[in-house]
C-alpha cells in the first residue's frame, strides 16, 4: 500500500509539471502600491485636543504635552548627511522646546525632522515650534517629514499653521509622504521631494451613518473641506477627486511630473502670487523677475526624479549665482537663503 501511494503521488507531480502553468499575479504598476498601514486618510469629527491660542503660546506656561504619534528632532543645520537630525524632542513644554532650538539662533535656520503619523500631537508640535521660531526670529524653517499619513482634520490644522509661517518641506530619499501627509506638503512655501508621495481614499470614523447614502453625504462634506483647503494652498483640487477613487488599502503614487502639474512640488504657486506683491515693493521688479526665472530653472535642472534632497539643494545654491543671488539688497528674500 505505501508503494501504491508513492506511485500515485509521483503521477500527480508529473501531471502538475506537464500541465498549464498557474496564473502569475500581475506586477504592480509604477504609480500604484499597497498601503503600508492598510488604511486611508482618516476623517473624524471628534476634536482630540483644543487648538492652542496665540495668547497661550506668547507666554512660557505652555500646557503639558508629549509626542506619542511619531519621533521628532530639532537640527540647526541643513546638511543632514553630515550633521544628522539633531536633538530629539519628546516633551513639548516651553523650556524643552527652547533648549532644543537654542542653538538655531546662531545659524538662523531650524529643521524639524518628523517621522510618524499625522495626528493631534503632530499639530501641537508644529504650533509650538512655530511659536518658538517666531520668538527667536528664525525665518528659515524646514519640515523634514517621513509619514504614512493619519488624520485629515489634523493634517489640515497643521497645514494651515505651516502655510501661515513659511516653511520649506522636504521628503528625503527613502522617505514617504502618503495619505494625509499630502495636506502638509500642500502647505509648504517650497517643496523638495525625493521620496514617494501617494494618495488614497478617506475613511470616516465615529460616523452615525447607517446607509451608503448617509455615508456618502458625510464624505462629500469632508471632500468639500479638502478641496477648499487645497485650493487656498495653490494645489489642483483634482487631487481631492483622485483620492476618492483609490481604495484605502492601496496607494496611488504620484510621479514627479504629476507633483509639479498638481502644484505639490517646487515653489507654492499661491505663496508666489502673495510674495510677488511684497517683493516688488521691497526688492524691486527686477528681483521678482530674476527669482521667478530661477525657480523655473531650478525645477528644470535641479529637481530630477530620484535625486537626493541634498543634491537638489547643492544644485540650486550653485544655480542661483547665475541669477544674481543672494541679492545684496534683499539677501533674506533670495531663493534658498536658508543655505547662507
Amino acid at each position: 500500500m505505501p508503494q501504491a501511494w508513492s506511485i500515485a503521488a509521483l503521477c500527480l507531480l508529473l501531471a502538475a509539471c506537464n500541465g498549464p502553468a498557474p496564473p502569475v499575479a500581475p506586477a504592480p504598476t509604477q504609480n500604484s502600491a499597497t498601503s503600508a498601514d492598510n488604511g486611508g486618510a482618516i476623517s473624524t469629527p471628534v476634536v482630540v485636543t483644543p487648538p492652542l491660542t496665540a495668547d497661550v503660546l506668547k507666554g512660557t506656561k505652555w500646557p503639558p504635552a508629549a509626542l506619542t504619534s511619531g519621533e521628532a528632532s530639532i537640527s540647526c543645520d541643513t546638511d543632514y548627511a553630515t550633521a544628522g537630525d539633531g536633538m530629539p524632542l519628546v516633551n513639548l513644554e516651553f523650556f524643552a522646546v527652547l533648549d532644543a532650538m537654542s542653538g538655531c539662533r546662531e545659524s538662523g535656520v531650524v529643521r524639524l525632522r518628523y517621522r510618524g503619523k499625522i495626528a493631534a500631537d503632530f499639530t501641537d508640535l508644529v504650533q509650538r515650534v512655530v511659536a518658538m521660531a517666531d520668538r527667536m526670529d528664525l525665518d528659515k524653517r524646514i519640515l523634514d517629514i517621513d509619514s504614512t499619513g493619519g488624520q485629515v482634520e489634523d493634517g489640515i490644522r497643521a497645514g494651515d499653521t505651516i502655510a501661515d509661517s513659511h516653511w520649506t518641506i522636504w521628503v528625503r530619499e527613502g522617505d514617504t509622504c502618503h495619505s494625509a501627509c499630502v495636506f502638509i506638503l500642500a502647505a509648504g512655501d517650497n517643496r523638495l521631494i525625493s521620496g514617494q508621495v501617494g494618495i488614497h481614499r478617506i475613511i470616516r470614523l465615529h460616523s452615525d451613518a447607517t446607509t451608503r447614502a448617509q455615508l456618502d453625504q458625510e464624505l462629500r462634506a469632508v471632500h468639500d473641506q479638502i478641496k477648499d483647503y487645497l485650493g487656498r494652498n495653490g494645489v489642483d483640487v483634482a487631487i481631492a477627486d483622485m483620492m476618492m477613487t483609490v481604495p484605502s488599502r492601496d496607494l496611488r503614487l504620484l510621479s514627479a511630473d504629476e507633483l509639479q502639474q498638481y502644484g505639490l512640488s517646487g515653489g507654492n504657486p499661491a505663496q508666489a502670487d502673495l510674495d510677488r506683491i511684497g517683493l516688488a515693493r521691497k526688492c524691486g521688479a527686477d528681483f521678482v523677475h530674476r527669482k521667478e526665472a530661477f525657480v523655473r530653472a531650478f525645477e528644470r535642472k535641479c529637481a530630477a526624479p530620484g535625486d537626493e534632497v541634498q543634491t537638489m539643494s547643492d544644485c540650486g545654491v550653485e544655480l542661483r549665482q547665475r541669477y544674481g543671488f543672494p541679492d545684496r539688497r534683499c539677501p533674506g528674500e533670495s531663493p534658498l537663503s536658508e543655505y547662507d
